[in-house]
């Protein structure tokens, strides 16, 4: 194949432009795939899926995982955080939280937690049957479990049985009622986990899941709720136990723009309840950065108007500007990236069904 011809493939196809490096075109035609961003080694796509077909008898489709992806964008998450805590001298550190909704399989899960040691990497847990999962896995004692999503007194028991496991669990409050099982168990077992409040923002995202977030979110405690919250646990004596705050303003953000609103209203929100005397430790700003699965860059449902190093730039910066303007500590930064984290490691492979004459 000339250099004309396959210049015209990667036009056609846009590889370079949605691809993040890790896909491409020989000079067969054939699509690609490298281990990380410009790492000289790949596999041909088309030659293994000839040999799974003819070798390994396998029919299609197929679903093709190439768990070094995974590995190379956990390093690149935790490299752009890493970078922008140099360059504006940010006093916190960066915790790289993987959601296990996003994908919970057992190879997935180990294989970013074998980068732990390196990257701090921690688990997010959403139902007792992940929390289950996770307290089984090894992590570095850095590492972060936290617990989201429903919970009734069988999935905090087990949250419970987290923290005597040396895990640093942390229960992540979203309703009032909530606080009042933990902090009831917490006393009748005597193990105290840590707590984070899941506050509601006012800032929205932006494309299809921007209805996460704002005043009419499902999830989160108001203003007036964290207080009652930070009340009930001072009457407790657990208020050394508050050591993160939530918040979740959508998932795919297309608009860098909204990520600024967000980050300074919840830097705010931190930095009040600082200076109530909190010591809250870890912001977690949730999800929310997205994959330009389009290679568009825009602000349109499938693309992103920004690149991860411009997402962490943007979190790190304005927070640490709220941070200073209150005269708070900087708090450690936990993310829950797991669109980012899995996007490319998947490959769909399916026999051509029909054509579209044009």
């Amino acid at each position: 194949m000339n250099d004309e011809t396959l210049q015209r493939i990667q036009q056609v196809y846009g590889v370079e432009n949605w691809s993040a490096g890790y896909f491409d075109v020989n000079s067969r035609g054939h699509i690609i795939v490298r281990p990380a961003k410009d790492d000289p080694r790949y596999v041909d796509l088309k030659e293994l899926v000839d040999h799974l077909l003819k070798d390994r008898k396998l029919q299609l489709p197929l679903l093709i995982r190439f768990p070094q992806l995974l590995t190379a964008q956990l390093r690149t998450l935790s490299a752009a955080y890493q970078g922008a805590i140099a360059q504006y001298g940010f006093k916190g550190q960066h915790y790289p939280v993987f959601p296990m909704k996003v994908n919970p399989r057992r190879e997935v899960v180990e294989e970013f937690l074998r980068d732990s040691g390196r990257c701090r990497v921690g688990l997010e847990c959403g139902s007792k049957a992940e929390l289950y999962a996770a307290i089984a896995q090894e992590q570095t004692p850095e590492s972060l479990m936290l617990c989201n999503g429903f919970k009734d007194e069988a999935f905090i028991k087990t949250a419970l049985l987290g923290v005597q496991a040396g895990k640093r669990v942390t229960i992540i409050v979203e309703k009032l009622n909530e606080l009042k099982m933990v902090v009831k168990l917490a006393q009748q077992t005597g193990v105290a986990p840590w707590i984070g409040l899941r506050a509601k923002l006012y800032s929205r995202g932006s494309g299809k899941w921007a209805s996460s977030g704002g005043e009419a979110a499902k999830f989160g405690l108001t203003t007036s709720e964290l207080l009652q919250c930070v009340r009930l646990l001072k009457e407790a004596k657990l208020d050394g136990q508050l050591k993160l705050l939530h918040f979740h303003i959508g998932s795919q953000i297309t608009d860098i723009k909204r990520v600024k609103n967000a980050m300074k209203e919840a830097a705010r929100v931190y930095a009040k309840l600082r200076q109530i005397g909190c010591g809250i430790e870890f912001l977690d700003i949730g999800g929310g950065l997205g994959v330009d699965y389009d290679g568009s860059q825009t602000r349109f449902e499938s693309s992103v108007n920004y690149t991860v190093q411009e997402f962490a730039n943007d979190v790190v910066y304005v927070i640490k500007g709220v941070c200073d303007d209150e005269n708070v500590p900087h708090p450690n930064l936990v993310t829950e990236s797991g669109r980012f984290m899995t996007a490319y490691h998947t490959v769909f492979i399916t026999s051509i069904r029909d054509e579209i004459e044009t």
